[in-house]
Formats: C-alpha cells, structure tokens, sequence
C-alpha cells in the first residue's frame, strides 16, 4: 500500500484537454491520467443517432533504444498504476455523470 501512496504522490498526473471545436481529424482526449508510463485517455464520441457517450483507452509507453514505443502489454509492476489511472478515469466520468 505504502507503494501506491507513493505512486500518488509522484507520478500521477490529470490534465483535461478539450477537444478541437475547429473540424480537423484529429481528435484529443476529454480527460489524460498517467502514472509513470501507463496512461488512460477519455475520449468523447456519439453514436450514428449522435447521443454521445465516452470510452476509455489505455497504453504503456517506454523506451526501445533511442525510440518511443506503445503497447497494451503489462508487467506485474505496472498493474498498480494501471489500476490507479483506471480508478481516476472512472472517478472522473462518475462525477461527470456518465452513463451507466
């Protein structure tokens, strides 16, 4: 526990980036939590009706040499900040009043 209270103090991070109003094709998450390299991303989108709800993604980034890299793959140490950025992601759409 002792190590998850640390990762909270050092290595989460929020940061909410409102999405683009001007067209362009690329999208930016609503809501970003990361712990270390793990990172969720709230991403908003609407059904074809354009009811809107949201998903959530989340990747692994490190370091491969001198180049970045992505993955979905998780170590056993990783879990606990997988579960906290998660647990923030949730808490972050609960209090938005998300669906069910």
């Amino acid at each position: 526990m002792q190590q998850m209270q640390m990762s909270r103090r050092e290595a989460v991070k929020e940061s909410a980036a409102e999405g683009s109003e001007s067209g362009s094709k690329s999208k930016t998450p609503v809501a970003k939590f990361s712990a270390g390299g793990i990172t969720a991303a709230i991403w908003e989108n609407q059904t074809k009706e354009g009811s809107p709800y949201n998903t959530v993604t989340m990747d692994k980034r490190y370091k491969s040499g001198e180049e970045w890299k992505s993955t979905k793959s998780m170590r056993l140490n990783d879990l606990p900040k997988a579960i906290l950025v998660l647990e923030k992601a949730y808490e972050y759409l609960a209090l938005k009043g998300g669906e069910d």
